[in-house]
């Protein structure tokens, strides 16, 4: 047994080290309540399946023991447990990124480390999976969040599904499970930020969606707070489609044809009744909402200009610190 570091991974050949049927990734931030239950149902669950797996634990620079539980997982089932641990924290779908890289089976699956997707309901992805579909995505059966996490996720996917094209019942729900051919497009696509599961949409050819059970988390916070929810949205958008610009085009169109018959108005009303002052204060509000208008357009576009500089500098999207995995096989 033996460990080793991989500062340029790429996407494990089908037949290296006995490959699996499947492989489950499990992105970790902060989970060292959660980390062993998990281990226990998912191993449960995979075993039961009666296939080859491996899991891959992907450690997106946690502060707390969670890679120290997690070398211990994999010292347990060295064949079946597999321990990426990245530099630093570079978020959930990067983290998931990394170890698409380092998957080997046929089939890959993607679940989050807070219990909340059931380890249970993977079969039903894979039995899915089996009947010719090449990207499954759960949908969450009564979401056991907070009523603001759930008004939100609505608005956001009809946002989502309006701007992009891409249908997804639940775009937030992680228990997906991905043929190899799709996540070898993903990977190769080298997007330096990207939104997993619409990119999986863009890739499949006959795609699906069942439906999943949903717990409460029971240890831990989430790790998207609203800031990180609107930067995600925010990727989601300008990564898929250019509909925020042609909304504002039209938009400031519109405001510029009605700031014209304005003017004009305006001006009719000097000729005929003279100078006045009383309407002041309306000009400063119409000019308050232009420049707001504005700033609007500006932060819209800088998001698109943002992406192409992040695309052009051609930084790695990750760094992997070191892969505990086993190579004597």
């Amino acid at each position: 047994m033996s460990l080793r570091s991989s500062p340029t991974p790429d996407l494990a050949p089908a037949g290296a080290l006995r490959a699996p049927y499947v492989s489950v990734v499990v992105p970790v931030y902060n989970e060292e309540g959660n980390i062993k239950t998990l281990f226990d149902r998912l191993t449960a669950a995979l075993d039961n399946l009666g296939k080859p797996f491996e899991i891959l634990f992907v450690d997106d620079g946690s502060r707390d023991r969670s890679v120290e539980i997690l070398i211990g997982l994999h010292r347990a089932r060295p064949r079946e447990v597999r321990v990426i641990e990245l530099e630093r924290n570079y978020g959930q779908h990067m983290a998931i990124m990394a170890a698409f890289e380092k998957a080997r089976g046929e089939i890959v699956v993607t679940i989050d480390a807070d219990l909340q997707n059931p380890p249970e309901e993977i079969g039903k992805l894979l039995a899915a999976i089996e009947r010719g579909h090449d990207v499954v995505g759960g949908y969450r059966k009564n979401r056991q969040d907070s009523p603001f996490r759930r008004w939100s996720s609505l608005l956001i996917n009809g946002v989502r599904a309006q701007t992009t094209g891409i249908e997804m019942r639940d775009q937030g729900c992680m228990l997906r499970a991905y043929r190899r051919d799709v996540v070898r497009r993903m990977v190769d696509s080298r997007e330096s930020s990207t939104f997993i599961p619409a990119l999986a949409q863009y890739y499949a050819i006959n795609p699906a969606e069942i439906e999943v059970e949903h717990a409460a988390r029971t240890v831990g916070a989430s790790k998207y707070n609203l800031y990180r929810l609107i930067r995600l949205n925010f990727d989601l958008m300008t990564g898929f489609s250019l509909v925020p610009l042609q909304v504002f085009t039209l938009f400031g169109m519109g405001v510029s044809a009605l700031s014209l018959l304005l003017v004009i108005y305006l001006a009719f009303r000097r000729l005929i009744i003279g100078p006045e002052a009383e309407g002041l204060f309306t000009l400063f509000g119409i000019l308050y909402f232009l420049v707001g208008v504005g700033i609007t357009g500006l932060g819209i576009v800088g998001e698109y200009v943002g992406r192409i500089y992040q695309e052009v500098r051609r930084r790695p999207r990750f760094a992997i610190k070191t892969v505990h995995e086993r190579l004597d096989e």
